[in-house]
Formats: C-alpha cells, sequence, structure tokens
C-alpha cells in the first residue's frame, strides 16, 4: 500500500510538472521568452520560482541527513544556503539585472570585451549545472527506489524526461511557473509530517535523543586532525559566495523587469527560504530519536523518507511517506528544471546556434536547436549519475557550490566593483580558480574522504580556492592594465546608475 500512495505521489508531481510546462509553450514565442521570460516576471512570482529551483535535493534530503550524521555543526548548512541570497542581494543583483544580459556568458563580454572570457563563462555554466544535476539524479534514484522498490535507473530517468520535456517546451517562462507551483509542494509535503511528527512526540510526553558529545557538542570534531573549524568556515564561504555564481540562481534576476524588482525578489527569497531551512533540522533530531543508527549499507540521506513509517503505523505512515516521496521529486524537477534551463541556454546559444546558422544561411533563433540543447542537457549528467559513484547529495552539491565560488564569484564582484578587472585578469582567476576546485574535487572523488588537514583541504577547497582565485585575477589585472576595456567606464555607469535616472530616461526616450 505504501508502495502505491508513493508511486500515485511522484506520478502527480511528475505530471503536474508536465501540464504546466507545456502550458508555457502557449506563452512562448520570442527570444526573451524562452531565455528570461520576456523580463516581465513579478518580484513575488519570480521568488517563489528561485525558491522552487534553489530548494534541491540536497534541502529536501541531503541536509537532514548531514545533520542527523555528522551533529550541530551542519546547523550551519541551511544558515549558509539562505545566507547567500543576502550578498548576492547586497553585491550583485541590481547591477546584473541593469546588464542587459541573457546569461552569464553574456555579462562576462559585455563587461569584459572578450570573446574568451565569453567562452570560459560558457564552459563553466555547463560544467556547474552538469556537477549540480548529477546529485539530482542520484537523488531521484535513491528516493523512487526506497519507496516503490523500483531500480535505480528508474528515478533518474524519470526525472530526465519530464524536466526535458518542461523545459523544451516553453523556455524559461514556462519553467517559471513549474517552479514557483513546486516551492509550494515542497513546503507543504515536508511541513505536514514534521508537524505531525512534533505533535506526536509532544502527546507522547517528550524525551530527548541519545547521541554522543561530537554530534551534540558545536565544533567537538569527529575525531583527531578533524579541523571543524576550518570545514565549517569553508562551508560557509562556499554557500555565501558561490550562490551567486549558480547560473540556473542568475539567470533569474534577468527575467525581473527591472533592479527594484530584482531587490524586492531577493528580500522575498529569503523569507520562503528560512521559513524551509526551519524543517530539516526536525528531521534530523527526530532520526536521532526513533532511528539512533542505521543499518550498514544505507545512507543517512534517506532518514528523512525513512522516518514516517517508523514513527505512524498503518495508512497514516503510507500517506505521510507518499507526501515526502512527492515533495522530494518536486525539489528533484525544480533545482533539475532550473539547472537544465541555464546549460541549455548556454548550450544553444554559445555552441549549437552559431553551427545551425552556418549550416542554414540563416540567423533564425531555430525552437528546435534550443529542444535539442535540451535533451543534451539532460543526457550528459544522467549518464555520469550512472556511474559516479554517490558520496552524498549535500556533498557533491557543495564541490560544485565551491567550483561557483572559485570561478563566477571573482569575475562578477569585481566586475561589478573594480573598474581596473582586465581582460588578462579575468581569464587568469577563471582558469586558477576551475583548476583549484576541480582538483580538489576529482581527488575527492578518486581517493575517498582522508584525514587531517589533506582531507579538510580538499573536501572544503572554497576557503582556499577562493581567495586564490580573487588574488590571481587583482594581481594579473594590476600587471596588465592594458588589457583593460575602453568601455569600461560607460558600463560601470549603467551598472551603477540610480533606477530613478534609467526609468527617467527611458520616459525622455519615449
Amino acid at each position: 500500500m505504501a508502495d502505491a500512495f508513493s508511486i500515485v505521489a511522484v506520478a502527480l508531481v511528475c505530471l503536474t510538472t508536465m501540464v504546466v510546462g507545456a502550458w508555457g509553450l502557449r506563452l512562448s514565442r520570442r527570444t526573451s521568452d524562452f531565455y528570461v521570460a520576456g523580463r516581465t516576471v513579478s518580484p513575488r512570482l519570480n521568488a517563489s520560482a528561485i525558491s522552487g529551483e534553489y530548494l534541491s535535493a540536497a534541502s529536501f534530503l541531503g541536509v537532514a541527513g548531514l545533520i542527523y550524521d555528522q551533529g550541530v555543526d551542519l546547523l550551519w548548512l541551511p544558515v549558509g544556503y539562505t545566507l547567500g541570497y543576502l550578498v548576492l542581494l547586497v553585491m550583485v543583483a541590481a547591477p546584473m539585472r541593469r546588464s542587459g544580459a541573457y546569461t552569464l556568458p553574456d555579462f562576462a563580454e559585455a563587461r569584459l570585451g572578450s570573446v574568451l572570457v565569453r567562452r570560459l563563462a560558457a564552459v563553466l555554466v555547463v560544467a556547474i549545472g552538469w556537477m549540480y544535476l548529477v546529485p539530482q539524479f542520484q537523488g531521484a534514484s535513491l528516493a523512487l527506489q526506497l519507496v516503490t522498490g523500483a531500480p535505480q535507473w528508474v528515478g533518474s530517468l524519470l526525472v530526465a524526461v519530464v524536466v526535458a520535456v518542461a523545459v523544451g517546451a516553453g523556455g524559461m517562462r514556462s519553467i517559471t511557473f513549474v517552479q514557483a507551483m513546486q516551492y509550494w509542494i515542497k513546503l507543504t509535503c515536508l511541513a505536514v509530517p514534521a508537524f505531525v511528527l512534533i505533535a506526536l512526540w509532544m502527546r507522547s510526553g517528550g524525551g530527548a535523543p541519545v547521541v554522543s558529545e561530537s554530534w551534540s557538542e558545536p565544533f567537538a570534531g569527529r575525531g583527531p586532525g578533524d579541523h571543524p573549524f576550518y570545514r565549517t568556515g569553508s562551508m560557509m564561504l562556499a554557500l555565501c559566495l558561490g550562490t551567486m555564481g549558480l547560473p540556473h540562481v542568475l539567470v533569474r534576476y534577468y527575467t525581473n523587469p527591472d533592479g527594484v524588482a530584482a531587490r524586492r525578489t531577493t528580500v522575498s527569497v529569503v523569507a520562503l527560504l528560512g521559513v524551509f531551512y526551519l524543517l530539516p533540522p526536525v528531521y534530523a533530531v527526530f532520526g536521532r530519536l526513533h532511528l539512533p543508527s542505521l543499518p550498514a549499507g544505507v545512507r543517512s540521506d534517506t532518514i528523512v523518507l525513512q522516518l514516517p513509517a517508523r514513527v505512524v503505523d498503518g495508512l497514516g505512515g503510507d500517506v505521510l511517506t507518499a507526501m515526502l516521496a512527492g515533495g522530494a521529486f518536486a525539489a528533484l524537477l525544480s533545482t533539475a528544471s532550473g539547472l537544465a534551463m541555464s546549460v541549455t541556454g548556454v548550450l544553444h546559444q554559445e555552441f549549437l546556434r552559431p553551427r545551425l546558422s552556418r549550416l542554414t544561411g540563416g540567423d533564425a533563433f531555430g525552437f528546435g536547436g534550443f529542444r535539442l540543447a535540451a535533451v543534451a542537457a539532460v543526457a550528459v549528467p544522467f549518464i555520469a549519475a550512472r556511474f559516479v559513484e554517490q558520496i552524498g547529495i549535500a556533498t557533491t552539491v557543495g564541490f560544485a557550490f565551491s567550483l561557483a565560488a572559485a570561478t563566477f564569484a571573482p569575475l562578477l564582484i569585481l566586475g561589478v566593483w573594480w573598474k581596473r578587472l582586465s581582460r588578462a585578469g579575468a581569464v587568469s582567476g577563471l582558469v586558477v580558480g576551475a583548476l583549484a576546485a576541480t582538483s580538489a574535487a576529482v581527488t575527492t572523488y578518486a581517493a575517498g574522504p582522508l584525514d587531517g588537514w589533506a582531507g579538510a583541504l580538499l573536501a572544503n577547497p572554497a576557503a582556499w580556492c577562493t581567495p586564490l582565485a580573487f588574488a590571481t585575477a587583482i594581481i594579473v589585472s594590476l600587471a596588465t592594465p592594458a588589457t583593460i576595456p575602453r568601455e569600461t567606464a560607460r558600463l560601470m555607469v549603467r551598472l551603477h546608475t540610480p533606477e530613478k535616472v534609467h526609468l527617467a530616461r527611458s520616459r525622455l526616450a519615449d
């Protein structure tokens, strides 16, 4: 019975996603509709959509699993996810919207006047997007296998097909409605079982879980040479600066009508994320209470889906499990949709469209090419997820944040606020940050978790990769002033001119 309820819940979420995505096809006719939803998305709708795509499998399943496994130090994790948007609000939200770009590579070329910087940015958008998509497919496999017993490949294939259909059908305008809807589905599906668990716990007279000192004491560490202060600080830096470098997040600010709407969107996002992130720690604590240890081979990522059946008998437990399964798939689909949308836009604009134009002898937008890019955007990480060893959903996502923090954060912060950033400096910063963060991730995947400083530095590379990339970009820029674009002063004025002045100029022009 539990399997039947869960299958129905997952099917409803997938069907609703495809129906809303197909409905978006009626509204998507122009290039701007597919890339940035015509730049007409209201702050409230955009905030729900951003929250929907940002709250991934790592948030729905992984955060609770990490807190359950490693203790109170990981309570900083949801704080960092939310704090990243405050940094985004202060540093780049409104200037990025005023830039008028469609994608991150568009901004890179507009700011630095370099095709090479644009190409590097395009490659990094695709790399970060695919790195972030892999754990979404793994989470789909994990969730569907746990609640229905289906083979692992079924869940990831289901997500891949649904996302490709939703993105290819209507582009950004379609995905906006899908993700806004899925935020409220996720919040409801996570909140209702949590409140039931709390009510049952209070009725039974309460009682605290029996945990070790390393679980309950901040920065106690998991053993000699664990370096908890460094791990936590590096994690927070990755989340704070990595958020602005996530392509599927940043592209959403291009859908706002103006910079004021971009700021209002960010404030609403912080509120929505704050409400959601109150819930995963509840599951971690109740997991320690009702499931103090997991059987061999069972990952802590599954704790959210295991709890209802352990606490509530019969039909009630089946229904709550089904709700969580549906919510988990909503999380997977919404984040995967946003990632696939950003990767699709770059693949089409940077790689497919120029080749199609040469073949056809024209410069038509080519909706067929856009949909071909959507298939490629999900096919590669789907295949990769079948071969990459699973080291934890939230851990894999952490590497994507570290790569974003070490590459796009220096480019955006320096590009928006420092007029002396040169083309050579930007290229050097991107290359050094990408090589450092990627090397750390590959070494961790290949060698497994290491002890001591080596393990801490490689598993949490943001604290040294990001300053290294910033320093490289600054030093090389100071050494190569001849490669500073001539139009820098004019563009900086455009990025920082108050919104009222922009509106006044538009009225005069009309």
